[in-house]
């Protein structure tokens, strides 16, 4: 199964009904399936990685997962407060799976990352710009947890940066919408820092399957019907991986209840609406939501793009008197 598309609605109304009626039932890990194997996705705006719908516009916890990346944890406390789901995970309060350590210490010592932005920096043609997620290790014992990403490949061509993802196994339902935004958005950071164009993105998965538990909900989405593309701002120039550690930092504080003020932090809109956004879910997560700190933030938002998922979350937020949790991340 081949799609091709816009971004990521446009490729998920493709695929959901794809799946609902072609879709083999199988055994999962965590019940049954309904499974398609070889499939191949084409996202040609990565920059279309946000849906529009309800249900699967997700960026708080997709977000904090790509922050989990970016500051190489393989800890639960980080990432639990945005995916609760992956307590189920964890090995003594750690994530044997979590990419953020593959990504920055694979093997211990070696930064992925930082070889192939070196790599494409000598040699822009090159096509062993690869970074290696699943490990010959990973099948040696039995983990709670393995990574679904097999490999990420970067290609520089005509001065543009595409990015092909491979996947062992992927949750089409809970996992596929939160591994296209952190993946494209690692894509647009790395064509930043190496000054080429976005380009597109491509996914290919063995296993595309949805468990049985969100089979309603897929066909829910589905009748909710086609949603228009919506294209999230282009990140300014400059380095991204640089800021991303002061995003981290700031995140800490903010997750600890600091008074952090965006503009002072970062002069760059994006980078602002981006710390502006992680500042809504944590002043929104609990039932003492402090809504008199939504409501500055909401006045300090520079992009419609961002403020739409503040107003969105405030809705769901007040008609619900439970915390809101984030998306569950990919599982086998």
């Amino acid at each position: 199964m081949e799609i091709v598309q816009e971004g990521i609605d446009d490729v998920l109304m493709g695929l959901y009904p794809a799946l609902l009626s072609q879709g083999a039932a199988a055994a999962g890990t965590r019940g049954g399936i309904l499974e398609v194997l070889g499939v191949t996705l084409n996202i040609k705006n990565p920059l279309a990685r946000v849906s529009r719908s309800q249900d699967r516009g997700k960026p708080f916890s997709a977000l904090g997962e790509l922050l989990w990346y970016l500051h190489g944890s393989d800890k639960l406390d980080f990432i639990e407060p945005y995916i609760p789901r992956y307590r189920e995970d964890a090995e003594d309060g750690v994530i044997h799976g979590a990419y953020g350590p593959r990504f920055s210490a694979m093997r211990g010592d070696i930064n992925q990352v930082a070889n192939i932005i070196q790599m494409l920096t000598d040699n822009p043609s090159t096509k062993r710009a690869v970074i290696q997620l699943f490990d010959a290790g990973d099948v040696a014992r039995r983990f709670k947890e393995v990574p679904c990403t097999t490999t990420m490949q970067f290609f520089v061509r005509e001065g543009r940066l595409h990015l092909s993802v491979t996947m062992r196994s992927n949750d089409a339902y809970l996992g596929l919408p939160h591994d296209v935004f952190c993946f494209t958005m690692l894509q647009e950071m790395m064509a930043r820092r190496l000054g080429h164009e976005l380009g597109e993105y491509y996914h290919y998965v063995g296993s595309m399957h949805v468990y049985d538990g969100s089979v309603a909900s897929m066909e829910a989405y589905v009748e909710e019907g086609w949603q228009r593309t919506w294209v999230m701002p282009p990140m300014p120039n400059g380095d991204p991986f640089a800021i991303a550690k002061d995003l981290i930092a700031l995140e800490q504080r903010v997750r600890q209840g600091d008074k952090v003020i965006a503009a002072d932090e970062f002069h760059d809109n994006y980078w602002a609406d981006v710390l502006r956004l992680i500042q809504v879910y944590w002043a929104s997560r609990s039932k003492s939501a402090d809504f008199a700190e939504v409501e500055r933030l909401r006045a300090e938002f520079h992009d419609e793009f961002f403020l739409t998922f503040l107003l969105r979350r405030r809705r769901m937020r007040e008609r619900s008197a439970a915390p809101i949790i984030g998306a569950t991340p990919d599982v086998a």
